[in-house]
């Protein structure tokens, strides 16, 4: 495999890279989140579907890339796309980790069962956790509610010895 470096507008020569960054490396993330970056931006020069505020609806934190659209063939056409792009710079999708969700109101939206891109097959969930927070297929903000009121309940308890406790001082 061969690299180039870019400093300002020149272009250095290509030299041969003979090994990589070893998975630990403090280097590695920076690394991958650079290479994620362009294909990303990449996508986006040709990325139709959803736009809130003129822009893409593509959430990505470290690894955990997310394509917000209401309708799969949309949802299809950019995960190509961004599986192309990645697989461009050597990146590659891990389809088993790959899961899809239709966002709509619509109880009809997104009937089929798995998206196929290439070798790949992306299956259709109803509900999926990103960054802690449970998103549903029809927008319904409830079991979220009602699970952040069970973990609040559940630290509670938990803490109510401590917090009823004589050797607190209740003189602040």
């Amino acid at each position: 495999m061969y690299s180039r470096v870019r400093v300002g507008k020149s272009l250095a020569d290509m030299f041969i890279i003979r090994n990589g960054l070893k998975q630990g490396d403090a280097l590695s993330p920076l690394f991958f989140n650079f290479a994620l970056e362009y294909a990303i931006r990449r996508v986006q020069v040709y990325q139709n579907g959803l736009k809130l505020n003129r822009t893409h609806q593509l959430l990505v934190y470290a690894d955990n890339v997310n394509i917000l659209e209401g309708r799969v063939y949309t949802i299809k056409e950019n995960a190509e796309a961004l599986v192309e792009a990645s697989k461009d710079i050597g990146l590659e999708v891990n389809a088993d980790k790959t899961k899809y969700m239709v966002m709509s109101r619509d109880q009809n939206a997104g009937q089929s069962h798995n998206i196929k891109t290439g070798n790949s097959s992306f299956e259709r969930v109803e509900e999926l956790k990103y960054l802690g927070t449970t998103l549903m297929n029809q927008n319904s903000i409830q079991e979220e509610i009602n699970s952040r009121l069970k973990s609040g309940n559940a630290c509670y308890h938990l803490m109510q010895n401590l917090l009823s406790s004589s050797l607190l001082f209740k003189n602040i």
